[in-house]
């Protein structure tokens, strides 16, 4: 009987002292950093990733996709994803979600971006558009009905006008829509749709007749195949620039791009937070080798704040905010 209780009390810490080992040896396996999102904000988050492995005695394990904003941010409030990039800010119905999921996150601004109106650069009659005939060509009484360039502005000519824009699960959509038709997600649905700028940059570039929208930078890249139209809100047309946009002229279609941490993830794993840190560090410069525009040494500054803070939520209330500076919106409580 005492042989068999022995045997029985060593068996049980051989399995505990397994059960350590293997639990140990598990925590010790360096985890994934999943990162989607944003198309347009992809380009910056990528080149992060490349330096800061570069800056490591190891890489560390990354992976760096891009499903639109909306998709992006279905994953990250469901914990499948450590951070969410995002070309416009969360939304009240994905604050829920993420709340209801005990998602807790930070809100990181790490760029600007000049969201484009470009053509074909054969195309010889246009050289602006005010924001009124925008909306006249995508709101979504334009469906069906507004499909040439000389219904737009009487005289453009009489020629077929074909239509290029992201996609219902891209923040840029989100952003356009709201901005030019007053309601997020309206639109006329009738135009060849994508989630990937680099599709919509190659349509406008092969069709004289077509008109898109995406990023600044992605636009800057084929910036010979295309021409950039100056958006008029009432002051006189304004083109697209790191300028107008710093100097708060190019209205409304200047948009700050963010980076969404989970705040529990980069707790529990050093190697995220180390990253983050290395993002704020360093998005100056890398955002300006993307092509796109970085934020000031106030802004980054803010941002490095809230981070050090641990400070979870958005600024942003839920939507777009068109008639205030990005300085003002991080110097408020940010909203979980």
């Amino acid at each position: 009987m005492y042989l068999k209780k022995v045997l029985q009390a060593s068996l049980l810490l051989g399995t505990t002292t397994l059960l350590v080992a293997c639990n140990s040896a598990t925590s010790s396996i360096p985890e994934t950093i999943k990162i989607d999102g944003s198309s347009t904000t992809y380009p910056i988050t990528k080149a992060v990733v490349e330096k800061f492995n570069a800056s490591q005695p190891k890489p560390v394990d990354m992976t760096v996709e891009f499903s639109g904003t909306t998709g992006g941010f279905r994953k990250f409030c469901e914990g499948k994803t450590d951070i969410s990039n995002a070309s416009r800010p969360i939304q009240t119905e994905e604050m829920a979600t993420c709340k209801a999921n005990k998602v807790r996150y930070i809100e990181l601004p790490i760029a600007f971006d000049a969201l484009t109106v470009a053509v074909n650069k054969n195309n010889t009659w246009a050289k602006d558009l005010t924001t009124e005939e925008l909306k006249k060509i995508w709101e979504p009484a334009a469906q069906g009905k507004i499909k040439r360039w000389n219904q737009i502005r009487a005289s453009f000519p009489d020629k077929p006008l074909n239509l290029f824009g992201p996609g219902k699960d891209s923040g840029t959509f989100d952003y356009f829509t709201e901005a030019i038709v007053g309601k997020q997600g309206s639109s006329r649905t009738d135009y060849v749709a994508s989630e990937d700028d680099e599709t919509l940059v190659q349509g406008v570039s092969q069709d004289p007749n077509a008109l898109g929208y995406f990023g600044l930078s992605y636009y800057e890249k084929r910036a010979n195949e295309l021409k950039a139209l100056g958006i008029d809100s009432g002051k006189g047309a304004v083109l697209p620039s790191r300028e107008t946009v710093v100097k708060a002229q190019y209205h409304p279609l200047a948009r700050p791009l963010f980076i969404y941490v989970n705040l529990a993830k980069a707790q529990q794993n050093p190697d995220l937070k180390d990253f983050v840190e290395f993002y704020l560090n360093n998005a100056e410069k890398i955002v300006a080798e993307v092509g796109d525009i970085p934020l000031t040494n106030e802004h980054y500054h803010l941002d490095k704040v809230t981070l050090l803070n641990g400070e979870v939520g958005t600024v942003f209330e839920g939507k777009s905010q068109f008639n205030v500076t990005l300085a003002e919106l991080l110097r408020k409580k940010a909203k979980f």
